[in-house]
This record gives C-alpha cells, sequence and structure tokens, in this order.
C-alpha cells in the first residue's frame, strides 16, 4: 500500500508540474516553426524566423529538413520560397578549402519565430541568430584556438566593398531591384579581403559578379564573433541606418527577448483555453504563419518599388509587398480585418500604389518585392476591396480602386501567368460569358496563352465571374448602376459552363461545345491546366463562392446537394498515388476527390451549411483538421503558401469561416477550444464560448450571441466587431435541428 501510495504521489507532483508549466507558457511558446517541414508533394513548409510581417526574414537553406547539410547561414530571404540574398560561412581551417559558401553538416537545431540556433558540428562551430526589422545579429562560437577564425561573406549576383573593418554591398533581384546590406563586427578583423588560393588579398576594395565574396579574418584564438547587419531596398548607407535604428548592442539575447515580446504581443490577439497541447501548438503555429507576408518595406519613411525602380515618401502611410493574392484573398485578408485592421488598410493602400506606379495601371495579382510577377489565374485584388469596405474600411479611395480593379479585369488578358493586353480571347469571353477551351485535336495559336500553364477555362471563368461580382458590387457603392447591372449579370455566367446532364463545370470549346469525352478527374492534363488549375473538376465543382443558394439549386436542391458533397468525399483517387499525383501534385491532402492542400477548397466543408445540415460542416471541418493539420513535420498537406492556408486553421479552430469575401458575414463551424477570446481592431474582443465542452464534442446543440437565442448558422461582421459572446452549446452527438430550417442558412450573392 505504501508502494501505491508513494507512485500515485509522485503521478500527482507530475500531473501538477505538468499543469503549471502548460499555465505558464506563453502563445509563441506554442510556436512550432517545423510543422510542414517535410512536404506530401511539392514545397516544404519552411521554417521562418522573423518579426511580424517584417523586410527580414530568413531560414535555414535546404532543400527540407531532412536535408543533410545547410548552405552557409541566411541574411535575408526576399521571395516567400526564395533562397537568401547573401550568405554568411563561418569557417576555420585551411583557406584551400574555403569558398563562396560551405556546405555544412548540423546539429542541435534550435528555431523560433525570434530565435535561431545550431551546432555546425564538423567544423566545431557554434551559431545564435536573432532578427529585428530590418536588422540582424549572430553570434559564431569558434572551439579551434590554434586556428584563424574567418567569416565568408558572398553575393550570388552584386557586388561587396569593404573599408577593412565593415562590408556594405548589393544583390541583384531581377527588374531593377537589388538589396543591400551592410555589416560590422564587434571584434575588429585582422583583414577583410578576395581570397585566392591560401592568401586573402586585401588590395580588393570592390569585387563583384556571380558567388563575390570576401573573407574576414580574425587572430587565433578568437573564440566568438558577434556580427550585426542591416538591410536595405533603397542604398547600402539606409541599411546601414536600419541598423544603428534597431540593434544598438552586439547582445543578441535582448534582441531576442525584444523579438519574443513583439510575438506575444501580436499572437495574444488571439487567446485559447481549453484544448490539447498539440492543439494549441497547431493553432498559434498556423497563426505565426499569416503574419510571414505581406512585409513591410518602408524604411524611415521611404520606401523603393519595383513597380516604378524609384524610391518615394511612404507619407506615414507603410509599403507593403510580397502576397500571393490568389492564395491570400480567401482567408488571410479576411483574418486581418478582424485583428489587424491597420495594417490591412496599408496593404490595400500599398496595392494601389503599386498600380498608380505601373504602366498600365493595372490592380496587382501577384504583388512581389521585385514586381508584379501576374501568377496563377483571376485578378482577386479586387475582392480584397470590397471586402473590406463592406465591413467597414474607409481609408482607401474606393473610386480610384475601382478604376484600377476594373482595369486588370477587362483590359489586361485572363489568360493566366500573363501580364499582356486583352486578346481575342477576351473578347471571347466578353461576348459568350465563358473562357474557350482548346477543341479536341486543336493547337494552341493565341500568344497569350501561356505553354506550360495552359489556358486554365473553367477556372478562369468561375474565378472571374466572382471578381466580376465585387466589380459590380463596388460599382453600385459608387451609384455607378450602368456598370453595377453589367458586372453584378456577368457574375451569374457560371452557368455557361455549368453542364446540366452531369452537374459539373465542364469546360467548353469556342463552337460552344462541351469537350468529350471528359472525365472530371482526369481529363485535364498535367495540373489540369487544360481545363481547371491544380485542382480537378470535383474540387472546382463548388467554386461560386459568391452565389452559393444559386449553386445548391442547381444541384437539384439541397438533399441532392448534400449528397454530391458526400460522393466528392466518397470518389476514390481511381488510380494508384504515383499516377494521380503525377498528374495533380498541388491535389493533396485527399478525402476522396476532395483536396484540403490547395486553397480553393478551404470554402467546400462550409457548403453544408447553405443546404442546412451545419451538422455535417461541424463534423467535416473537426475531421479535417485531425486528419491533416498536426503538429508534426509532415503537419500541413499542402503548400502553404506563407498564411494562405493556414488562415483556413486558424478561423476554423475559431469555429467559423469567411465563405464569400465581399459579403460581411461568416459561416459557423464548430471551435475547437473551449474559451477564444479575440481582440478586435476596434478596441473591443469577442469571445466564442463553449459549454460542455470536451474535445470529442464537436457538434453545436444550441447557441446564443450576447444572449439571445441564435439558430442561424451564421453571423455578420457587424455583430462580430460589436463585441460580445458567441456562446455554443457543445455535445458528442449531432443536433440537426439546429439551424437547419430556410431561414436560417447563409446569405448568397447579397446581404438580407
Amino acid at each position: 500500500m505504501k508502494s501505491f501510495l508513494s507512485v500515485l504521489w509522485t503521478c500527482f507532483l507530475s500531473f501538477q508540474v505538468a499543469s503549471a508549466q502548460a499555465q505558464s507558457k506563453t502563445p509563441v511558446d506554442y510556436v512550432n516553426p517545423y510543422i510542414g517541414n517535410i512536404s506530401h508533394l511539392l514545397v516544404p513548409t519552411y521554417p521562418t524566423v522573423h518579426l511580424p510581417n517584417s523586410m527580414l526574414r530568413v531560414y535555414p537553406e535546404r532543400e527540407n529538413f531532412t536535408g543533410n547539410t545547410i548552405n552557409g547561414l541566411p541574411l535575408i530571404v526576399t521571395s516567400h520560397r526564395g533562397s537568401s540574398a547573401f550568405n554568411l560561412s563561418p569557417f576555420q581551417g585551411d583557406l584551400l578549402n574555403a569558398g563562396s559558401t560551405i556546405h555544412y553538416g548540423y546539429d542541435n537545431e534550435i528555431i523560433t519565430p525570434y530565435y535561431y540556433a545550431v551546432d555546425l558540428d564538423d567544423e566545431g562551430i557554434y551559431v545564435k541568430y536573432a532578427p529585428s526589422h530590418q536588422s540582424g545579429i549572430y553570434q559564431i562560437a569558434f572551439s579551434q584556438a590554434n586556428k584563424a577564425s574567418y567569416l565568408i561573406f558572398n553575393t550570388r549576383d552584386g557586388e561587396l566593398v569593404t573599408d577593412g573593418k565593415t562590408i556594405t554591398g548589393y544583390q541583384k533581384l531581377g527588374n531593377q531591384t537589388q538589396v543591400y546590406i551592410y555589416l560590422e563586427t564587434n571584434t575588429p578583423p585582422l583583414k577583410i579581403g578576395t581570397h585566392k588560393g591560401q592568401t586573402i588579398q586585401t588590395t580588393d576594395k570592390t569585387t563583384r559578379g556571380n558567388n563575390a565574396y570576401y573573407i574576414m579574418e580574425f587572430p587565433k584564438g578568437t573564440s566568438s564573433v558577434t556580427l550585426r547587419y542591416g538591410v536595405s531596398f533603397i542604398s547600402a548607407e539606409q541599411a546601414q541606418k536600419n541598423l544603428r535604428r534597431e540593434i544598438n548592442t552586439y547582445d543578441l539575447e535582448k534582441v531576442a527577448g525584444k523579438g519574443r515580446d513583439l510575438w506575444n504581443e501580436t499572437l495574444g490577439k488571439i487567446a485559447v483555453t481549453g484544448g490539447t497541447e498539440n492543439e494549441k501548438t497547431v493553432f498559434y503555429t498556423s497563426l505565426y504563419r499569416t503574419y510571414e507576408r505581406m512585409i513591410c518595406i518602408s524604411e524611415d519613411g521611404k520606401y523603393f518599388s519595383a513597380y516604378d525602380g524609384k524610391v518615394h515618401e511612404d507619407k506615414g502611410t507603410p509599403f507593403y509587398v510580397d502576397d500571393w493574392i490568389w492564395d491570400t484573398y480567401r482567408a488571410t485578408h479576411p483574418l486581418r480585418l478582424i485583428i489587424e485592421a491597420e495594417m490591412e488598410s496599408d496593404m490595400i493602400n500599398s496595392f494601389l500604389r503599386m498600380a498608380d506606379q505601373m504602366q498600365p495601371n493595372w490592380m496587382p495579382t501577384f504583388p512581389e518585392v521585385n514586381g508584379d510577377s501576374r501568377r496563377m489565374n483571376c485578378n482577386h485584388g479586387v475582392s480584397t476591396v470590397l471586402d473590406a469596405y463592406n465591413k467597414g474600411m474607409r481609408s482607401f479611395d474606393l473610386a480610384r480602386a475601382y478604376q484600377v480593379c476594373k482595369a486588370a479585369i477587362t483590359e489586361k488578358t485572363l489568360a493566366p501567368w500573363s501580364s499582356k493586353p486583352a486578346g481575342v480571347l477576351d473578347q471571347f469571353y466578353k461576348d459568350h460569358g465563358y473562357f474557350p477551351a482548346l477543341a479536341v485535336g486543336e493547337k494552341e495559336t493565341v500568344p497569350e496563352v501561356h505553354s506550360w500553364e495552359r489556358r486554365q477555362p473553367a477556372a478562369v471563368t468561375l474565378g472571374t465571374v466572382y471578381d466580376e461580382w465585387c466589380l459590380g458590387n463596388i460599382a453600385k457603392t459608387l451609384g455607378d448602376k450602368k456598370d453595377a447591372d453589367y458586372f453584378l449579370k456577368r457574375s451569374l455566367n457560371y452557368h455557361t459552363i455549368f453542364n446540366t446532364e452531369t452537374r459539373f463545370f465542364h469546360p467548353k470549346d469556342s463552337f460552344g461545345n462541351f469537350i468529350q469525352p471528359f472525365d472530371y478527374r482526369y481529363s485535364s492534363g498535367i495540373g489540369a491546366r487544360d481545363a481547371y488549375d491544380e485542382n480537378n473538376g470535383w474540387v472546382y465543382r463548388w467554386d461560386v463562392p459568391h452565389n452559393v443558394g444559386d449553386l445548391v439549386n442547381m444541384m437539384g436542391g439541397k438533399m441532392s446537394f448534400v449528397e454530391e458533397l458526400e460522393r466528392m468525399y466518397n470518389t476514390p483517387l481511381g488510380k494508384g498515388r504515383p499516377d494521380f499525383h503525377h498528374q495533380f501534385g498541388d491535389h493533396t491532402g485527399n478525402v476522396g476527390q476532395f483536396s484540403m492542400g490547395n486553397e480553393p477548397a478551404m470554402h467546400i466543408p462550409y457548403l453544408y451549411n447553405y443546404a442546412g445540415q451545419p451538422w455535417r460542416t461541424q463534423k467535416r471541418v473537426r475531421n479535417l483538421l485531425t486528419q491533416w493539420f498536426r503538429n508534426d513535420l509532415m503537419g500541413i498537406p499542402g503548400d502553404e503558401d506563407g498564411g494562405g492556408l493556414t488562415s483556413f486553421v486558424v478561423f476554423s479552430m475559431m469555429g467559423f469561416y469567411p465563405v464569400t469575401p465581399g459579403l460581411p458575414m461568416y459561416v459557423i463551424g464548430s471551435p475547437v477550444f473551449e474559451k477564444q477570446t479575440i481582440k478586435l481592431s476596434n478596441g473591443k474582443t469577442f469571445e466564442v464560448v463553449c459549454r460542455n465542452y470536451a474535445p470529442e464534442n464537436k457538434f453545436i446543440q444550441s447557441a446564443k450571441l450576447n444572449g439571445k437565442v441564435w439558430n442561424k448558422s451564421w453571423f455578420s461582421h457587424e455583430e462580430l466587431m460589436r463585441g460580445g459572446t458567441l456562446e455554443f452549446v457543445m455535445g458528442r452527438h449531432p443536433n440537426k435541428a439546429w439551424a437547419s430550417e430556410d431561414n436560417a442558412v447563409p446569405p448568397s450573392f447579397e446581404m438580407k
């Protein structure tokens, strides 16, 4: 008995310690940047070290988590998936073995959003790092006291200059864009110079070209060197100013501490209680991912714009770049409207500045650091404008936004991955209401069409009618009845490619014929680009986010709609995975034909609400979160796209989702946590509270909003921003009657 009591007491103490540790954790302690670092098929999620939406971002340069070596140490990543600009390689040994970049074996790596540490154990070198917004600091420890210590600095395509104590330089990024650097060390180097054989040539005060590099030499016995640096898109002088403004110490722990505090302040805008430790980790890691882009590149009130190649005054409105709008308009931008409205306002104003600076003046689609790459299809910047305005934002020029959005949709070709003016296919779309597919056996002759990306005719049609719905609503707000009627009528043109026999959206040739024979799983080429884009016809079957109610009717009514949703989840790949994914590399996170790993599918689990069966949404969303978003190295099912995919996780774990950006409302799912407190941008708070909470209790039994019985499967943005409490009573089994009536379904096409 005594032994049993002792064991029991030990278990109790262990539980108490674990509980105390959990209670002492702050939001940033739950962030695991390694989630998703091994990809299911395509690009892994990188463990990015950065402050929220900051210009300076770094991550270890390797293929993925399983990479056997890292390629030097990063100084700045200028694109969400790009390699580092510049490079740092610490070194001890024979200079004959030195080079522009050293590939290291490594171990004992630690990554948090605000701190990085790694042992370069082959070399006996130990590294720590911390970022600020436009500057960073490295601490390099050398273990071989009998050897000289070196730091190698590389520019992959640019120029470096030295005065014998510091290094400045730039690297070309294309399109008149360069990133600049200024760096200095706490220990003065013996020499800085170019390298040949066993010699460091100090007479070369400038070195330039591909992989040009300098070596800094420090005395034998140097056990540690701390290096700090600033970066800029304006000049090396500005890089130095950025460093001086942000890091005036060589105390790395102090810099890391400031970063930790900022991350806690940022992530703490959504506080959660209840749930497991893994669920909190998935939630806060997903929230951290949404702060990777866009990045603020204003520097002391100025910014370099690749959109006209000039330096501008920002006039008090920070300038943001690096956004893949095709991914982020769906949930990342809507999330910011709730908790980061001022930042979202600055981003939309940045879009408008880009459009004004570019020739022609078109709203951007993929605004990166070095310009608009016009990737993917459609022009969903218009969605961010309408969504922001309809959710109360008045800090941008709506009339000007309408002009540049309309121009991007009507003057630029709709052909994917193209910045060319509208051509023959666009005139056909204007005349007939759909983007034509190639007929069977027809060869491509239209110059606007990208040879690899193809026409994507069904995806372009569906995406553009949504964009036209956005245009029509903006025109209506501006009092332009002619344009409003025109575009809102055009936004119904998804009917032109709807096959009433199969009830799928089906590519149609320029003669008005559906392409035959056609299999909605396979008949669309690599990546589905001959008909759709990245996903097959089963996913695009539901791509009418602005008028889901009409889609329900087109499917034959509510019961048929639900049956077809279920049939999608039940339909197998029909091929071995190697064959299926050879064709569909992005169609990942499969549940039948559904693809949780790609953004066009994110709204689909919420569509049951429109058919009066919200309990199915509750079940499906919770199951998808469990199946595909986990606290492990493969815990993200597809390309995460800098918050494009993980914003789905943030919303879904909170218990609601913006199915239709542009309609100021949210569709209810199933909250994961017992309580969530959201600090709204207007200073108020909104709580989501679950009574009868248990992890397995995923089904809503009843609801109240601010004490009032709530029997609708949605709520408005206005109701959210008033603050208050959305209270759910949860249960293990579904209440199929809750929010099942016709008057409970979410609005479609317009708010009623």
